[in-house]
């Protein structure tokens, strides 16, 4: 969620329709695991993945159009976003619907960054803004590994699998390199963000 100029009260509140979008997707994860484990549902989960995905940007949207943008929506956003791809992804890896190298690097990644964030914020840093290349990043990777796992449904034709196998690759792989990129950034960004932190100055954006 991008960090726009708060006015009035709306930036402050914390029962906003947001929040309150963001927390219906939240609640959608432990849906999502279990049409997968418990009842072996890959196509219908990787559909539920597919929508938490493509709705990210609408709690966003909704939060500029109506003035209702918080510090708390600007940290739970991406953390359930964050929250969502790995447990997504680690659900996929276990039922082998992805390539083991490619799901791994995903959630590494994630993991890392998670580390890298709480830990700036226990020491005192301020607050970082999502990258327009990370957002891009996620966007393209929930597309990718619900494709990978509704193409991992046997019950679905062959012509089926393999037009989702060519969207997994074709949207998994830039969204990888732009996902590395993001990485990469935020550790100089991270840095600046923890000393403006501890000055009481502007954290980067």
């Amino acid at each position: 969620m991008s960090a726009p100029t708060e006015r009035g009260t709306g930036g402050r509140g914390v029962l906003t329709v947001p929040n309150l979008i963001t927390t219906v997707r939240l609640l959608c994860i432990p849906l999502f695991v279990w049409l997968l484990f418990g009842r072996d549902a890959p196509a219908a989960a990787a559909l539920l993945l597919a929508v938490l995905g493509a709705t990210d940007w609408v709690d966003g949207w909704v939060a500029r159009r109506f003035d209702q943008v918080s510090e708390l929506g600007k940290a739970f956003d991406p953390t359930v976003d964050r929250l969502l791809l790995i447990i997504g992804v680690g659900s996929i890896i276990v039922v082998g619907a992805v390539p083991l190298w490619f799901g791994l690097i995903v959630v590494v990644r994630e993991v890392l960054l998670s580390i890298w964030v709480v830990g700036l914020l226990a020491m005192g840093g301020a607050r970082m803004d999502v990258t327009f290349v990370g957002k891009t990043g996620t966007l393209l990777l929930m597309v990718a590994f619900p494709a990978f796992l509704a193409a991992s449904d046997e019950r679905l034709p062959e012509w089926a699998t393999d037009v989702l196998t060519l969207v997994a690759w074709g949207a998994g792989l830039p969204g990888l390199v732009c996902s590395i990129a993001a990485f990469v950034g935020y550790i100089p960004r991270g840095l600046e963000s923890l000393r403006a932190g501890r000055d009481g100055d502007t954290p980067p954006v």
